[in-house]
């Protein structure tokens, strides 16, 4: 055996050991992060438990449900609108001190007299008042309440007077007739707004899952550059001396020699720069997934995708129903006619109408106070009759109902993207299964044909080119492979996010809404 074959046997076996597959990690059971060592742990993170950490800790879920919170307040209020309103008012006291003129005309000869008192008053009054809105967009209210007057002259000492008024019962109502009811568009539109929040709750925690696919493949791909960085530096640095053997024996030219060691310093560079990478993949994760910076994590990639195939028809329909998107376009239109209303009513001839009725009675005495009330009767109309404004009421008319064809046409146009937007991604989803198959297939390909240049070259059958060319194609298609993963997955959530729909359970995408808000 001659001095080339002796130095092959070992060298030989050391690549076959560097060739051999990465340890497999083992799999983490479910994270308590309450637990007091978590922080000091290493994490093995399969894609489901990514998005659970992210739906249950990151920053964007938590901004996701205070949002839905402030629509769902939002909400109370208005339905609050409907329900009767009961409220206390008072003084509690009131001081008065001051010269009045006060008018009396004498008896016999009709004369006017002013004479000036400087006497003070002592006020206290309360009163309750229950208020309902209407669905006609006014008012009635139920009110009762009691002053107590003290009249004093010069200081507290000369007490003069004390009297009582009561309304024992009044009830009011208040009615615009031609102006704009908003209770009638607020039942139209408030509700939409609520279900509007929801759907968009959901469509924002389908933003959290895709992030957090983003970040998870990020670190999936930056983990597969620095292994293959790792095996191509060792590997490297293994043709490196077994070129500079195979130049002293004179058996390769110095330019062959020269083109290992640039393999080898090339491989240097890049393992440091995918560590680097690497530590940056892990720490965005890290973040947005609420741990601190001393744990450590680590992915474990799908090992094969779900045979979901989406029917076109049928994402468009439920995305139709379900997007929030299509509630939005809605409540634009809506709105954009109460303006249009709202316009026309300010223009136009307005009245309010005001009907008072109640008992009320005035004594010095509380007791009687209350004794055979009094009739009250107050009926009011207040008129608004516009007679010049120079057109601004017929301008802003116009620029409302612009403003409403304005929206029609942008909702038309948006509902057409939105539906070209379905077609093409489920055409494009429903192409990835099949782009993974390749990914897979050309990665099992690239490795053997790698093997075998390998071989070829340790027995100088082949140039290091060869060699270096193989690697490349070997290192794209194993990159090539998780990023096929990657737009498998990219693509199922940006279809489920449109749709709110699981297309795998096969079930409408929901929330648990009335915890949210606990």
């Amino acid at each position: 055996m001659n001095l080339k074959n002796k130095a092959f046997i070992p060298i030989a076996t050391m690549l076959c050991l560097l060739n051999g597959p990465l340890a497999a990690q083992e799999t983490i059971p479910q994270i308590n992060t309450n637990s007091p060592d978590y922080k000091l742990a290493s994490y093995n993170l399969t894609l489901e438990e990514v998005l659970h950490l992210a739906a249950t800790q990151s920053n964007e879920a938590i901004r996701a449900r205070n949002t839905f919170q402030v629509s769902y307040w939002e909400y109370r209020s208005y339905k609050a609108n409907y329900l009767p309103k009961l409220s206390l008012t008072s003084e509690l006291p009131e001081f008065s001190r001051q010269i009045i003129d006060v008018t009396s005309i004498d008896p016999v000869t009709g004369e006017v007299r002013h004479d000036y008192s400087s006497d003070f008053y002592n006020q206290f009054s309360g009163g309750l008042t229950l208020m309902q809105n209407l669905p006609t967009g006014g008012s009635v209210s139920v009110n009762s309440s009691l002053r107590r007057t003290d009249r004093f002259s010069g200081n507290f000492s000369n007490h003069e007077s004390t009297e009582y008024l009561t309304t024992a019962l009044s009830v009011r109502l208040s009615q615009s007739i031609f102006g704009l009811n908003e209770m009638k568009w607020d039942r139209k539109i408030e509700p939409l707004k609520y279900e509007e929040a929801r759907r968009s709750y959901v469509e924002n925690m389908e933003s959290v899952n895709q992030r957090a696919i983003t970040l998870f493949f990020n670190m999936a791909l930056a983990q597969q550059r620095l292994a293959i960085s790792e095996f191509n530096f060792a590997n490297n640095d293994t043709l490196y001396r077994i070129a500079a053997g195979r130049y002293e024996l004179g058996t390769i030219g110095e330019n062959d020699l020269l083109q290992s060691e640039l393999g080898y310093q090339k491989a240097r560079k890049e393992l440091n720069d995918n560590r680097l990478t690497l530590e940056n993949a892990e720490n965005r994760l890290r973040s947005y997934l609420g741990f601190t910076e001393r744990v450590n994590v680590s992915i474990v990639l799908p090992e094969k995708t779900p045979e979901v195939v989406l029917d076109v028809e049928q994402v468009l329909q439920l995305a139709f129903e379900n997007n929030p998107d299509m509630i939005a376009y809605e409540r634009q239109l809506i709105e954009a006619q109460k303006n249009v209303a709202q316009q026309k009513a300010n223009r136009g001839f307005s009245a309010n109408l005001n009907i008072a009725f109640g008992l009320n009675q005035q004594a010095s005495e509380l007791a009687l106070a209350y004794a055979d009330p009094r009739d009250m009767q107050t009926v009011s109309i207040g008129l608004t009759v516009p007679i010049l404004d120079w057109g601004r009421g017929k301008g802003m008319v116009k620029m409302a109902q612009s403003n409403e064809e304005l929206v029609k046409r942008q909702v038309e146009q948006s509902r057409l993207d939105f539906e070209q937007d379905i077609i093409l991604n489920v055409k494009q989803f429903n192409m990835q299964s099949q782009q993974f198959l390749i990914a897979a297939k050309s990665d099992t390909i690239a490795q053997k044909r790698y093997d075998v240049a390998k071989q070829r070259y340790l027995i100088d059958k082949i140039t290091i080119t060869d060699m270096n060319n193989a690697q490349i194609d070997r290192d794209e298609a194993r990159v090539g492979y998780v990023q096929a993963l990657y737009n498998y997955w990219q693509y199922y959530y940006q279809l489920r996010a449109l749709s709110q729909y699981d297309f795998i359970d096969k079930q409408r995408l929901n929330a648990d809404f009335d915890s949210l808000v606990d």
